[in-house]
């Protein structure tokens, strides 16, 4: 029988959801507080923003600039990849863990188009005794899933 408490933690009760955003910016601010794709304080960062949903996933959404093209009106799959991974570190961030990405797969379904908006969410699959997790993301367009990863991470030294 689960505790008060911790249903209140837990990712769908408004108290959990709450907790569980404050941990990821506390965390975020402390690990990486210049990352190129989610710090606010990186003048040439993209300044994503991710937000904590009810069901313990995290998301943000991506304005898919023309100055991160690769092929005419496509948005690069690197930058796309590196979408991908930041959601899901900012997934881990969110129940207090501090990993790097020990293997990452992407599948590109789509292209993306640039100059429109785009959604990326990342969640928890699981998370092993040996300090390793499996994450999920998936990178969406008008609805549609562009491009989606999986990856195992492993908790940072010290961390």
């Amino acid at each position: 029988m689960t505790s008060v408490r911790e249903r209140a933690c837990a990712p769908g009760h408004p108290a959990g959801h709450s907790a569980s955003q404050a941990r990821l910016e506390a965390v975020s601010a402390t690990e990486h507080p210049h990352c190129l794709l989610c710090s606010a304080a990186n003048p040439f960062g993209m300044k994503l923003k991710f937000t904590v949903q009810s069901d313990g996933s995290v998301l943000a959404m991506f304005p898919c600039r023309e100055i991160l093209q690769s092929y005419p009106e496509t948005l690069h799959g690197g930058v796309i990849s590196a979408l991908l991974d930041a959601a899901m570190t900012n997934a881990l961030f969110s129940i207090g863990v501090v990993a790097v990405t020990a293997e990452l797969t992407v599948r590109f379904l789509a292209p993306v188009i640039l100059n429109q908006g785009a959604v990326v969410r990342a969640s928890i699959v699981k998370a092993t005794s040996h300090r390793l997790y499996y994450v999920r993301c998936e990178f969406e367009q008008d609805r549609k899933v562009m491009a989606r990863a999986s990856a195992k991470f492993v908790v940072k030294a010290g961390g």
